[in-house]
């Protein structure tokens, strides 16, 4: 049996530790530890269609060094393992990253759409841990959100005319170290970074002599990323990927406020600007891909309309031809790819989506196909309406 608290502020269960289920009440079936495969490229087939596979832990793992958005976050606190299941999108989107092996970056810039609970960031988060697995130096960010909440410190920079943001800079730094650190004793610079007070990491340093400087004084992270950023651009030996989650904030107005209280743009913020330059093509590394989730849960920032119409989604704001679009964004949206996800799973998906959480004891009854059908239905196959409302729905009555 499980027992849970309800989060009143997200509406989501939080597992109790075991030390706190001594009541024989509690005792009477014990929780078995899902025998998953592993989530990995030579896993990805056509045989692996609508089954469970687990995503890699450990202290360097995707999971524990970038972290995941909120809502997965939740799931994966009640879940045994983290896991997920392979859908038909999975695989035409493993083939879409095979190609950007071979490809610069800016003929690989995409963006995962669909309706809200449709499971974009766990999409995105396959595609992370696909591209993890088959050698690629990876960037993640699970909640670019965070990047302009105003949520760290600021500083303008006079040189880039820019908003450096050091907090977020540093420990973006010892994330990417973290994750990638097997590649870059491999990788050398080409030219010199000067750092604050005068110092130099001189040209021909290794990416990890140039990540610990980055690391050492908090200072040097906003000006060591963005050269690792393009040291990266240049190399040829590892393809990159860059996903951003939340990737419609990079287009909206910050929550930062200038020397004279007016709203600071995204873009005027220095790492939201590395980001959508390298999603506009403006950078691009040598092989890789540039891949975003589209968040519609977040009505603050939502995205605009220069990137809807780049996407060739419908606008859900006035977009005649008398509206204004500011020049800006549409040049940094102009070319993204539109990965479009169903409205809703087939019941082969959703059934192994079921079977996951039964096999893991979260249902408070014994699953049937009647209740999966009835689930099912409820949720029109929305896989998060059918965990969140469906099988942990029941919880709250």
């Amino acid at each position: 049996m499980v027992s849970s608290l309800l989060d009143p502020k997200y509406h989501q269960f939080h597992t109790l530790p075991a030390a706190q289920l001594k009541h024989p009440l509690f005792q009477s079936e014990s929780r078995p530890d899902l025998q998953l495969q592993p989530f990995h490229p030579n896993s990805l087939k056509p045989a692996s269609l609508c089954t469970a596979l687990q995503f890699e832990g450990g202290q360097r793992s995707v999971l524990a060094a970038y972290g995941v958005p909120r809502n997965l976050l939740h799931e994966f606190r009640i879940l045994s393992k983290p896991c997920s299941v392979v859908r038909e999108v999975t695989l035409t989107t493993a083939k879409w990253l095979d190609e950007a092996a071979r490809r610069p970056s800016s003929e690989k810039r995409a963006v995962i759409t669909g309706q809200l609970g449709s499971g974009k960031s766990f999409l995105l988060l396959q595609a992370v841990e696909y591209c993890r697995k088959k050698g690629y130096v990876v960037l993640y960010i699970p909640r670019s959100l965070k990047l302009i909440d105003s949520s760290s410190s600021y500083v303008y920079d006079p040189r880039t005319r820019t908003y450096l943001q050091p907090e977020f800079s540093s420990e973006i730094l010892r994330r990417f170290r973290d994750v990638n650190s097997q590649f870059f004793d491999e990788l050398q610079t080409n030219e010199d970074i000067l750092l604050s007070g005068r110092r130099t990491v001189p040209k021909n340093s290794t990416f990890s002599e140039v990540l610990r400087a980055g690391l050492r004084q908090e200072a040097d992270a906003p000006v060591v990323l963005p050269a690792l950023i393009s040291e990266l651009q240049h190399q040829t030996k590892f393809p990159v990927l860059l996903a951003v989650d939340d990737v419609q904030s990079l287009y909206c107005e910050s929550k930062y406020r200038d020397a004279r209280f007016n709203t600071i743009k995204a873009y005027h913020l220095s790492l939201p600007r590395l980001l959508v330059e390298l999603a506009s093509g403006k950078k691009s590394f040598h092989c890789g891909a540039v891949l975003g989730a589209l968040t519609t849960s977040n009505s603050e920032f939502k995205a605009p309309l220069e990137l809807q119409e780049a996407l060739g989604l419908t606008p859900d704001v006035p977009a005649g031809p008398y509206v204004r679009r500011k020049p800006e964004l549409v040049e940094y949206a102009k070319g993204l790819q539109n990965i479009a996800l169903p409205s809703q799973m087939n019941v082969n998906e959703a059934a192994a989506l079921y079977e996951l959480w039964g096999k893991d004891k979260v249902l408070n009854e014994a699953p049937t196909d009647q209740t999966f059908l009835r689930l099912y239905t409820e949720s029109a196959g929305n896989p998060r309406d059918l965990v969140w409302k469906g099988v942990m729905g029941s919880f709250a009555t």
